[in-house]
């Protein structure tokens, strides 16, 4: 009786076209929930809450990135209204969004971006493109393009 390889069947060695390289761009959302600086806190919760995310992209008018806003910055400023006694309704997020934000390029190897989520505490980054937010990778995403994989073709 034989050894049998535990990798499973061998490819043939040579230069397979349709082995592409996975994009970001190919696994980032398009179709973003964003939110503007002169929103309530009261109104980004909610949102937060109705559409099952933890955080989402701060935009001007110009569809600009200017932060991220997230459920951690919320929270923060429940803790210090509550703190002051300072109802909440009228507050914006201005003061509270994350403005150094980290971006990535939509043409990284989605592996590459898989490295930065390993190595950053960050749960999304913002694609940004001539100076307008066009999508976000979250690590989601990321683990959707794996279970798509199923690694059989790690590049």
């Amino acid at each position: 009786m034989g050894i049998k390889s535990f990798q499973g069947a061998r490819r043939q060695q040579g230069n397979d076209e349709d082995d592409t390289l996975l994009t970001v761009n190919d696994y980032m959302t398009r179709d973003l929930i964003t939110f503007t600086p002169e929103q309530t806190i009261e109104n980004v919760m909610q949102s937060l809450i109705k559409n099952r995310i933890s955080g989402g992209p701060v935009i001007n008018n110009r569809s600009e990135l200017i932060g991220i806003i997230s459920e951690s910055d919320c929270i923060k400023q429940i803790s210090e209204s509550r703190y002051y006694n300072m109802p909440m309704q009228d507050m914006t997020i201005e003061k509270y969004i994350t403005k150094d934000v980290d971006t990535i390029d939509g043409n990284m190897n989605i592996f590459d971006a898989a490295s930065l989520f390993a190595e950053s505490p960050r749960r999304r980054f913002p694609i940004v493109e001539n100076g307008k937010l066009v999508g976000q990778i979250s690590q989601m995403d990321i683990l959707k393009a794996a279970m798509k994989l199923k690694g059989q073709n790690w590049k």
